[in-house]
């Protein structure tokens, strides 16, 4: 047995480890990825602007709020449901309150059902595009602009969908690095 076997063997299983590891890697963004552009899992789309087209047909919206266990903030939608024609922009709001006595950030993770709306529920504008950070007893409503996209009705899976429920998670995440540096000079003022 010649040495060349066993190294080519040993690099060929170093190459299947690499292999391994940059799909694993890339399994997570790759499938948001999927989940954004197909509505799947109940993913929504991005919008830069609303629809340029308004069907006669509605469609009911509800709203669905929740927080992760140890999220220390209040967490509802002020609107319960709104029926609204395809295509019509809406605005909705949630209302978040931080009832403790420090700064907590958050960030929310939404989706909707049923999962075959997903890719047709466009978000103009939403809070969950970015962290809140909410200070001590500050009380909040955070807005979101959405349509729902006319070819909802011309999809087969979907076009039998009359009502959508659109749910947000809030979970706790570590403030901002210039949050907390603020915040820490302005202790510092006050003792």
């Amino acid at each position: 047995m010649s040495m060349k076997a066993p190294q080519k063997t040993a690099a060929g299983l170093v190459g299947v480890v690499v292999v391994m590891g940059a799909l694993a890697w890339a399994s997570v963004p790759f499938y948001n990825w999927f989940c954004r552009v197909t509505g799947f899992g109940g993913a929504t789309g991005v919008a830069l602007a609303a629809s340029d087209e308004i069907l006669d047909q509605t469609i009911t919206i509800r709203f669905d709020a929740s927080k992760e266990r140890d999220m220390p903030w209040e967490f509802k939608p002020v609107q319960r449901e709104m029926t609204l024609r395809i295509g019509e922009t809406g605005l909705a709001f949630f209302e978040a309150y931080n009832p403790t006595d420090r700064p907590v950030a958050g960030q929310a993770a939404y989706n909707v059902t049923p999962y075959s709306a997903g890719g047709f529920f466009d978000k103009i504008e939403c809070f969950c595009f970015t962290e809140q950070v909410l200070a001590p007893g500050e009380r909040v409503q955070m807005p979101v602009t959405f349509f729902i996209d006319p070819e909802i009705v011309t999809d087969r899976s979907a076009k039998y969908v009359h009502t959508i429920t659109l749910s947000y998670t809030f979970y706790e995440i570590d403030l901002p690095k210039g949050y907390a540096a603020v915040d820490t000079k302005a202790d510092t003022k006050l003792n």
